[in-house]
């Protein structure tokens, strides 16, 4: 197997009044974090783009990973994802393949749709645009990457005339593309595409199993060649000696959970998706997706998902340089030999 990294950093605002705080410490110890990380052995990182959230998350994506390129020398450098709807694609083409040429040939470049109502409310920005916005936009950057002479598009949302991107990437055609799914249809469409599969890290593990067979097929189906690489699926995973620190992890992600995806409610949704009698639900599938425990209960939860074709995780450790190290340490040597082969299902 595979290990990779997957999350965000944050950048902390000073409160007002408050003593000067060094708002990059945040993003500094994410670079440092994924430069041992480099060292102790992982195959990537991928990190989210998020804008408006009032805690910091990263919205420059793009910039980190160019910072965190020039640190590394082989650690993969992956977007999870880029939404396009709030994009210039060609500046985003060419950005793109500014960090890809520096850094080698390392992007992995996962894009989306997004999914935050407060996001598209702060671009202006109407969701029900989400999807054509999406494949204008991708169909955009393809062309721009894949381009060696100049080209024109006139659509719906953007316009160029006689246009050449540059630089070009290192990767070509281009860099690999990745793009997330969580149903039968959208892994069918990711299949159809040819790009590679990302798959959540709030995915149920028999979902995953699924979906990743579901991937296996469909690809084949299409006459790609069957990468394991090609499916990458993120997972919360935390160390705990004792039931009171595991316990506290639970209530953690699952209060994190809760407030991050209130930025996802539009105003007056009577779904009410976080209202108190679905409280326990959630708590549930924060729960049993997370891989929290001792060594030996987190091995076992890796070894199921591998025993069931997954072969490339990332990993989110809540930017704890600690679990990073112990996990290197007590966990990846014993996933450092190829699983049996296990036929496609």
């Amino acid at each position: 197997m595979r290990f990779g990294l997957f999350g965000s950093a944050q950048a902390r605002r000073p409160a007002p009044g408050a003593e000067l705080t060094d708002s990059s410490q945040g993003f500094r110890e994410w670079i440092e974090n994924n430069v041992e990380a480099e060292a102790l052995g992982f195959h990537s990182t991928f990190v989210v783009e998020h804008h408006f959230t009032g805690f910091g998350q990263v919205s420059a994506s793009l910039n980190l990973l160019t910072w965190l390129g020039a640190r590394t020398t082989t650690l993969r450098l992956g977007t999870a994802v880029l939404v396009l709807p709030w994009h210039n694609p060609v500046l985003l083409a060419e950005q793109a393949a500014t960090l890809d040429l520096l850094s080698g040939g390392r992007l992995d470049f996962g894009i989306g749709k997004g999914y935050r109502y407060n996001e598209f409310a702060g671009f202006c920005v109407a969701m029900e645009e989400a999807e054509p916005r999406f494949e204008e936009a991708m169909a955009v950057i393809t062309r721009a990457f894949v381009s060696d002479t100049p080209f024109s598009h006139h659509g719906r949302y953007w316009q160029y005339d006689n246009i050449i991107v540059e630089p070009p990437t290192a990767q070509r055609p281009h860099p690999p593309f990745w793009m997330g799914a969580g149903s039968e249809r959208s892994v069918r469409q990711v299949a159809e595409r040819g790009y590679n599969l990302l798959l959540g890290q709030y995915d149920l593990a028999d979902d995953v199993l699924r979906h990743v067979a579901q991937f296996r097929r469909d690809s084949e189906a299409r006459g790609r060649a069957w990468d394991p690489m090609s499916a990458g699926v993120a997972r919360a995973v935390h160390f705990t000696d004792t039931p009171e620190e595991l316990e506290a992890a639970y209530v953690r992600r699952f209060q994190g959970h809760l407030r991050i995806n209130k930025l996802a409610e539009r105003p007056g949704d009577q779904r009410e998706r976080f209202a108190r009698h679905d409280e326990a639900e959630v708590r549930r599938l924060c729960d049993e997706t997370a891989i929290f425990g001792t060594p030996d209960q987190i091995a076992e939860k890796i070894e199921a998902l591998r025993q069931g074709g997954v072969e490339y995780v990332l990993i989110n450790f809540g930017g704890s340089i600690a679990n990073i190290r112990r996990f290197a340490r007590e966990i990846m040597p014993a996933f450092a030999q190829p699983a049996p082969a296990l036929a496609a299902q």
